[in-house]
């Protein structure tokens, strides 16, 4: 049908989430921590077509023991055009386990 699918808007999160990660994690935390994705949801409310352009925004929503939730929504201009809730999962980079999200981290990176 033309309009941009799931697997885009999926690369288009990850896109948006390491940039958030980058911008508000230190230099330590993200050599220490990896995030793996563990749930998306996607809200649609118009169609976007490859060649728009596209803004994405990213919340932070909360944070339970090694979860941590955010909120991607996608712009077209003012318009909203879809928003996706998802879970990530925080893991020592070290030993590839789970990790419990940290205070510290909670605060510098799911607080912006």
């Amino acid at each position: 049908m033309g309009h941009v699918n799931n697997a885009v808007y999926l690369q288009w999160v990850q896109e948006a989430m390491v940039a958030y990660w980058q911008r508000n994690a230190s230099a330590e935390t993200q050599s220490e921590l990896l995030w793996v994705a563990l749930r998306h949801e996607v809200n649609y409310r118009v169609p976007l077509f490859l060649g728009d352009n596209v803004e994405a925004d990213v919340t932070a929503t909360g944070a339970k023991g090694s979860r941590a939730f955010f909120t991607t929504q996608f712009r077209r201009g003012k318009e909203l055009a879809a928003e996706v809730c998802s879970t990530w999962g925080c893991v020592d980079a070290a030993n590839r386990r789970p990790r419990r999200i940290s205070d510290d981290v909670s605060n510098a990176f799911l607080s912006s």
